[in-house]
Formats: C-alpha cells, structure tokens, sequence
C-alpha cells in the first residue's frame, strides 16, 4: 500500500510545523555585519583586511598541515607494500 500526501504551504508556514526556530532575523543581522566589514576593508583599500575575511589565520593553517600529516601517516602506516607473488 502507498499512500501520498500533499501540503500546500509556504517555507514559513512549513518551518512552523514542523517546529524549527525562526532564524531569519539572525541570519539579516549576520548578513549586514558582514556587509559592514567588506565595505569598510573595500574604502579602506586594505587587501590584505580584505582577504583576512576569507583566508585562514596561519594557526589555523598549521592546525591543518597538521591533521593532513597525521591523515597521511595513519594511511601510509595502513599500507604494506610488497614484492613478494601471491600464494594460492
């Protein structure tokens, strides 16, 4: 048996039926800060405050090298390489 069931709601009224939290408002007030920080970076004619917003800082960039090399250790480790045919 199947059985089909449709909704005819707007993304608003779906998000209150189903009980998730209202975070538009959140999301205009983060939106706008970020619009006040590329603005005043972009007046200011500072690349390097303008690339700040969207490059890592250099310990997070170390923090990465770092878990890159721990991944590729753990991987190489995993691996046994050998010459040797097959018995079967």
């Amino acid at each position: 048996m199947k059985a089909t069931i449709e909704i005819d709601a707007t993304p608003q009224e779906m998000r209150e039926l189903l009980g998730l939290p209202e975070v538009q408002s959140i999301q205009k007030e983060a939106m706008e800060k970020i619009r006040e920080k590329m603005l005043m970076a972009i007046e200011s004619n500072d690349m390097s405050e303008l690339l700040k917003m969207y490059m890592p800082m250099p310990e997070q960039m170390s923090a990465m090298e770092g878990l890159q090399k721990t991944m590729w250790d753990a991987m190489t480790n995993s691996m046994t390489l050998s010459n040797k045919p097959t018995e079967k």
